[in-house]
């Protein structure tokens, strides 16, 4: 009986210790961090702004994307046969070539102020429903088609 007592009032104190504050009552705000503590750090800065409205696009790199990125219209069409589809918007151009295996889009972008588009970014997907196939593979069944 002696061991009961101290037992029953620890258990009562571990239940009043692990009690969830309310949900309903608001949490304090932040304060401000005094002039020793370590302050958050700045967002970065925008990129700089183009020059002359001309912004060098971002150009895909790697492996077996040679003889496709940084070439132009004629030479796509050349290796993948006629696009599906051919649309111009600005000074962006984008090519879709298609088969029953797949559907690739290639953008094509100048890469200084008034010269040809080339292609700078490639994406690929099945063509029964929008999923990712491997970029190379598709890249060859379209060759093949075309």
């Amino acid at each position: 009986m002696k061991l009961a007592i101290p037992v029953i009032a620890a258990l009562l104190l571990s239940a009043c210790a692990s009690t969830p504050r309310p949900v309903d009552r608001p949490s304090a705000p932040p304060t401000a961090p005094s002039s020793g503590q370590a302050r958050p750090t700045p967002p970065s800065a925008p990129p700089p702004p183009p020059v002359d409205g001309f912004r060098m696009p971002e150009i895909m790199q790697g492996p077996g994307l040679s003889g496709v990125i940084r070439e132009g219209a004629n030479s796509l069409v050349a290796q993948f046969g006629q696009p599906r589809l051919d649309v111009a918007e600005g000074d962006m151009r984008k090519l879709q070539f298609a088969s029953q295996a797949c559907v690739m889009d290639i953008y094509l972008y100048p890469l200084r102020p008034d010269a040809e588009p080339v292609a700078t970014w490639i994406e690929t997907r099945r063509a029964s429903d929008g999923a990712q196939v491997d970029m190379l593979a598709c890249m060859q069944a379209l060759r093949s088609a075309g």
